[in-house]
């Protein structure tokens, strides 16, 4: 019986190696993090909306977007400020019920492409967020983040640290992204960039930028993904839900 979800999208050959980015593409906590940080930079004197946070800073470092707004402002974050919205987004990710993107963790299981996450997010928020999504047993220890590197993405300075870490040469790599800096990182490092914006704020919009960055192919549903690295469909399908109106 032939599958009901066929797509015309290409598939990527030659993958010897996946690397997931984590917020957006394993972990939906994009919509948490920009309302907190909408809300609280607005209290502190930067009004700024969830919109403009999306387009403007996704997949950037907090600090580095704190930076960018004090500097085109004037306006000097609080002392602790960094520090307490942090522990704010920590505590409301933690807390969600529904934190895993819809449908990864049946489509982990069914991948038999190895796999790592490489994240600009530190450690302990990746420690915390994939314990809570029932996603951390699925990739330790081959969990990275842009701590443990001099640049963070836009630079391919993580890729490439998760590509050696791996024994895997970047051209065999392809990278799992939600944002432009993402895949302006991969598309530096050599590797494939795959665009995901299933969890995006403005999927369409975030769609053609990811393209316009340099995206192969975009996907709106973890379940198209073994397809596109040119595995069975039909294996990650078993147990997993669309979202509705998808």
């Amino acid at each position: 019986m032939e599958d009901d979800h066929v797509t015309d999208r290409p598939t990527i050959q030659g993958v010897d190696l996946l690397i997931f980015d984590c917020d957006g593409v394993l972990i939906d906590s994009e919509r948490i993090v920009l309302a907190i940080n909408a809300r609280e930079l607005t209290a502190h004197g930067i009004p700024i909306t969830e919109a403009v946070l999306a387009e403007r800073f996704s997949g950037m470092p907090y600090a580095d977007m704190y930076r960018a707004l004090e500097g085109e402002t004037s306006v000097r974050l609080p002392a602790g400020y960094a520090e307490r919205a942090y522990q704010l987004a920590i505590d409301a990710c933690v807390g969600e019920v529904a934190l895993a993107v819809p449908g990864v963790a049946a489509v982990l299981d069914k991948l038999r492409h190895p796999k790592c996450v490489a994240s600009s997010s530190p450690p302990d928020w990746l420690a915390h967020t994939l314990e809570a999504a029932n996603l951390w047993s699925r990739f330790t220890p081959h969990i990275f983040s842009a701590a443990e590197v001099a640049r963070a993405k836009p630079a391919p300075d993580l890729f490439l640290h998760a590509a050696s870490r791996m024994g895997v040469e970047p051209a065999r790599c392809a990278v799992i992204e939600d944002s432009a800096a993402g895949v302006t990182a991969a598309v530096a490092a050599g590797m494939t960039p795959i665009g995901f914006v299933g969890a995006a704020f403005d999927p369409k919009t975030q769609a053609e930028r990811l393209r316009a960055a340099g995206a192969v192919v975009i996907v709106d549903d973890m379940m198209e993904l073994p397809a596109v690295v040119g595995e069975p469909l039909h294996s990650a399908r078993c147990g997993v839900r669309r979202r509705p109106g998808k």
